[in-house]
């Protein structure tokens, strides 16, 4: 009886070293999920997914610990800016994708361009004068003449007009869109026709001018790119802008002031003119067409601001 309630020294001491030689579990061995538990089906993918968040939460930890020893003065990857975009030549062109508008356009008028250099001269000029836009043409049939006469360039593929076509309404288009780019464009070309052609009508009833002037051949892009030029002045950053407005400009005063052509020459000048009043409607354009398009459910609508949905 003495020797069954005597205490057992020897499992005492062997339970004691067994505890003091047991390794202590450290954070990583305790952070890892719980096994399975019994009578619970597809416990497999719940384990590993608390095994990944468990390592997660060590590495997060682990970061924090590193943020912390650097301190306050060290660099923020965040924050850190990335490399900037490098210049790229060819956007300076058109393209199928990036400008549709402009590059079917400079197609169009490539075609009528060496169709007019190597076509017969008879043909061709029957042609040009079907597509102009004097007063004669303008009464009979104004919609097809006035998108006849913006096919043709007057002197070529080699006219200053079509060099700053290609460099101008690229850099518009990329600017305000392809619906953009064409409205400026026409939109110009129509107005400073009509402007040019009807005191012609007028001053021809007032006996002003002889009747010759109702047949005056017209045609050309000059209008709609003169029109562009002032539109993307209003686009592009304060001192490129106006120091291309500010050349353009001199140049076409000057055309003007050598009294070769005044009727166009007053054209061009007018139609620089509604490009730069166009500036507040494009400015506006191009920054409903930058911003992000609404999320479903977004309170963009007018009647669901101010609204609290919860």
């Amino acid at each position: 009886m003495a020797a069954a309630l005597a205490p057992d020294t020897g499992s005492a001491s062997d339970a004691a070293l067994v505890s003091d030689t047991a390794p202590v579990p450290d954070a990583r061995s305790a952070a890892v999920a719980p096994g399975p538990l019994l009578g619970i089906p597809r416990q497999r993918a719940g384990r590993a997914t608390g095994a990944r968040a468990a390592e997660t939460g060590i590495r997060s930890a682990e970061a924090g610990t590193h943020a912390v020893e650097a301190g306050p003065d060290a660099p923020d990857a965040a924050v850190r800016p990335g490399p900037s975009r490098p210049w790229q030549p060819l956007r300076l062109l058109p393209t199928p994708v990036g400008t549709p508008f402009t590059f079917g356009f400079a197609v169009v008028l490539a075609v009528t361009s060496l169709f007019a250099e190597y076509a017969d001269p008879g043909l061709v000029s029957r042609l040009l004068h079907g597509s102009s836009t004097d007063v004669v043409h303008l009464t009979q049939a104004p919609l097809p003449v006035l998108i006849a006469s913006a096919l043709w360039i007057a002197g070529g593929m080699t006219s200053g007009y079509a060099v700053a076509f290609l460099f101008v309404l690229t850099a518009l288009e990329r600017r305000i869109g392809a619906r953009g780019a064409a409205t400026v464009f026409f939109g110009g070309h129509v107005l400073a026709t009509l402007a040019t052609e009807l005191p012609v009508a007028f001053s021809v009833a007032a006996g002003g001018l002889p009747e010759s002037s109702l047949h005056r051949l017209d045609y050309g892009i000059s209008f709609g790119v003169m029109t562009c030029i002032g539109a993307l002045a209003g686009l592009l950053p304060a001192w490129p802008g106006r120091l291309l407005l500010a050349v353009v400009g001199y140049l076409a005063l000057t055309d003007l002031l050598a009294y070769a052509d005044p009727l166009s020459d007053w054209g061009h000048l007018l139609s620089l003119a509604l490009g730069v009043a166009s500036w507040p409607l494009l400015r506006r354009w191009r920054t409903r067409r930058a911003a992000p398009a609404p999320l479903l459910g977004d309170l963009g609508h007018p009647a669901l601001r101010g609204a609290r949905m919860y």
